[in-house]
């Protein structure tokens, strides 16, 4: 869809960032949001384990059932944010599917999808705010699912807005980190922690066509 944006907030920024950042976006915007912090808050709280691999959190049923309460919490507080042209919207709800991980329990890896109610939102002038829960249901990682949904709904940009500037390479904050250089770093280890879903999701938008960037950070294909 020409002009689009998709605009991935993180937890920790969702509703305090939610105006500026659709101001820079533009009028065709989708909204993508995580709730790691609050789902980690709460796992502890229940005295449950949060266990990640490569920035994915590891998730059997009992996780979900928090990730669900976590994710409908913030989708609330985002859309009480932008107003009433928002539109709250589950992944599972309108398609959004993934391929299961076995090794890390209900969680998926998404697939570039384009689903009819995203599509009607933004024809209608609505924001439509995706939490990212895929078909299954399965927990998937908020930065890939909307690298996902901007290859496949064909979006002009894509941008990580979180509580860090951009990527941090070689002990300076990076204007520029090209596909193959960002790829060669995660394989050797250069990143740990929340950046990787975020360098990964970047990158396979770029190569999807997607102008991609985390921050200031831009990540050509």
């Amino acid at each position: 869809m020409s002009g689009l944006v998709v605009l991935k907030l993180g937890g920790r920024v969702a509703a305090d960032a939610v105006r500026d950042a659709l101001a820079e976006a533009g009028d065709a915007t989708v909204v993508v949001h995580g709730a790691g912090p609050q789902i980690t808050y709460e796992l502890t709280r229940r005295g449950i384990e949060a266990r990640f691999v490569r920035g994915r959190r590891v998730t059997t049923p009992e996780v979900l059932e928090v990730v669900r309460e976590s994710l409908d919490g913030v989708n609330a507080e985002v859309c009480a944010a932008i107003g009433p042209t928002a539109l709250p919207l589950r992944g599972e709800d309108v398609g959004l599917r993934a391929r299961q991980v076995p090794s890390l329990g209900l969680v998926g890896e998404p697939e570039p999808c384009a689903p009819g109610a995203v599509l009607d939102a933004v024809a209608a002038g609505r924001v439509p705010v995706v939490s990212p829960l895929a078909v299954g249901p399965l927990n998937v990682n908020a930065d890939e699912a909307a690298a996902a949904l901007a290859v496949g709904l064909g979006a002009a940009r894509i941008l990580f807005v979180s509580d860090v500037p951009g990527v941090v390479f070689e002990g300076a904050l990076a204007r520029v980190l090209p596909a193959d250089e960002a790829e060669a770093a995660l394989d050797a280890g250069a990143f740990e922690g929340g950046i990787v879903p975020k360098l990964l999701a970047a990158v396979r938008a770029a190569r999807g066509g997607v102008q991609a960037s985390i921050g200031v950070t831009e990540v050509p294909a």
